[in-house]
Order: C-alpha cells, then sequence, then structure tokens
C-alpha cells in the first residue's frame, strides 16, 4: 500500500503533460525536495512489484509516468492510428548531428550532411526536438540550434550525459576499410 504523500505524487503524475521537476513536487504536497526522490522511488517500485502497464521514471530533469517499456507495441499501434509520426532517416542524422554538435548551425549541419537541410531543420524544430538557441558570433550571425526537453522526454533520458558516446556508433577501422574495398575495389581506384 502506497503512503498519502506517493498517492499524491502519483496523482499529480498522471495528470502532467511534461515531466514535473522535484522542485515543483515538494511545492506542490509541501514537503521537503530532499522527500521527493524516495517517495518517487516508492511509487516507482510499486508499479513494478504490480506489475502496472505504466512506470514511473526521471527524464528531462524530472518525473514522469510512461508506459512500460514491454508494452510499447500496444502503445505505438494506439497512438499510430492514422498518423505517420516517424522521423525519416534524413531527420534522424540531422537530429543526430545536433545532439552530439550542438549548439550548431544549418550550414554546419548541411556541410557534415552534404545537402541541403532546410526542410528537415524545420520539421524538426516543428515537432519540438530542437530549437533555437542563439546566434554565431560571425558574417550573417547564423540561428544556432540545440535539441529540447521534448527531445530528451521522447529518448527516455534525464540529460545529454546519457547519450551514447558517438565513438560507439561509428564503425571502426577495419569495417570502413571494408567497406571502402567494396565500394572501391583496389582496380578502381
Amino acid at each position: 500500500m502506497l503512503s498519502p504523500e506517493a498517492r499524491s505524487v502519483e496523482a499529480v503524475l498522471m495528470a502532467a503533460v511534461e515531466p514535473v521537476p522535484p522542485g515543483l513536487l515538494a511545492e506542490l504536497l509541501e514537503i521537503a525536495v530532499e522527500r521527493v526522490e524516495p517517495l518517487c522511488h516508492e511509487l516507482a517500485e510499486s508499479c513494478r512489484e504490480e506489475g502496472r502497464g505504466f512506470e514511473v521514471v526521471r527524464v528531462a530533469g524530472g518525473y514522469r509516468v510512461q508506459t512500460s517499456p514491454d508494452l510499447a507495441s500496444y502503445v505505438e499501434r494506439f497512438a499510430n492510428v492514422g498518423v505517420s509520426a516517424r522521423l525519416s532517416a534524413a531527420a534522424l542524422e540531422t537530429l543526430a548531428i545536433v545532439a552530439y554538435r550542438q549548439p550548431v548551425s544549418r550550414a554546419q549541419i548541411a556541410s557534415l550532411r552534404g545537402v541541403n537541410v532546410d526542410g528537415v531543420v524545420r520539421l524538426l524544430e516543428h515537432r519540438g526536438y530542437i530549437a533555437p538557441v542563439g546566434r554565431a558570433s560571425g558574417p550573417g550571425q547564423a540561428v544556432l540550434y540545440a535539441t529540447t526537453d521534448a527531445f530528451l522526454e521522447r529518448l527516455g533520458l534525464d540529460t545529454l550525459d546519457q547519450l551514447p558516446p558517438a565513438e560507439d556508433l561509428l564503425p571502426g577501422p577495419d569495417r570502413v576499410a571494408a567497406l571502402e574495398e567494396e565500394r572501391f575495389p583496389t582496380g578502381d581506384r
């Protein structure tokens, strides 16, 4: 049985649209902020023990209730009825560049990708995954973009530090050499 305070946290998280910061939970429950984390852990443990279809997680600097990962296929079917919310490979590549190089300008993204990225940047900005965070010093003062809390939320991360190291996502030197040999056999160079 949950404590009354943990039940109160649960009620707030169920009504919240975005992750709720611990400071706000403390303020709402009129308790010390140090008590919030143990209450959220109590609530999370209760969800696990009862085998609930949702869990309490810490993401983007706050707590939220989200569906259990093992039920993702059902939730995706429900959420995607009549909607195409998937990002294209170009959008994912652009989003990765912003995540790992931020703050970054459109020109810098285009240089890395080798194609015009205006449409993709507009799409990512429209979906709330990236946002302007300032302007570059120098000619033209280009708009600089960075990822948003919605990006962290979508990936289930609390901070950007939880992104895997970029090196882990790249093929090793042996694989690169093999790919080059497949694409440009020795006789074709």
